[in-house]
């Protein structure tokens, strides 16, 4: 699984700009079954997302393809990990302690 942050590397004004076709981009990763969560960071520099688990490379070609990426406006940090457990409301999406 990923842990991936967004920092804003442009004004507030460009981020809002944008944010009707980043969240459609979103949403279709939703409809795809590829984030398990997202959203805004407190204070708002950026976001959130947790995705379910795939090749890494096919996450970074993913999120090349954010209206937000595109244009330039975030910068990301991914952080992979394996969740070894968790609580009962979350073990149907976890993959990796399915298999186990």
């Amino acid at each position: 699984m990923f842990i991936v942050l967004l920092k804003y590397a442009a004004p507030l004004e460009q981020i809002d700009y944008a944010l009707p076709d980043h969240r459609a981009w979103v949403e279709k990763q939703y409809e795809r079954g590829l984030f398990l969560a997202s959203g805004r960071q407190v204070p708002r520099t950026g976001g959130v997302i947790i995705t379910r688990p795939m090749p890494r490379g096919k996450l970074e070609a993913l999120l090349a393809t954010d209206p937000w990426a595109e244009q330039k406006l975030v910068k990301y940090e991914i952080c992979e990990f394996e969740a070894t457990r968790t609580a009962p409301e979350l073990l149907k999406l976890n993959e990796a302690v399915l298999q186990s």
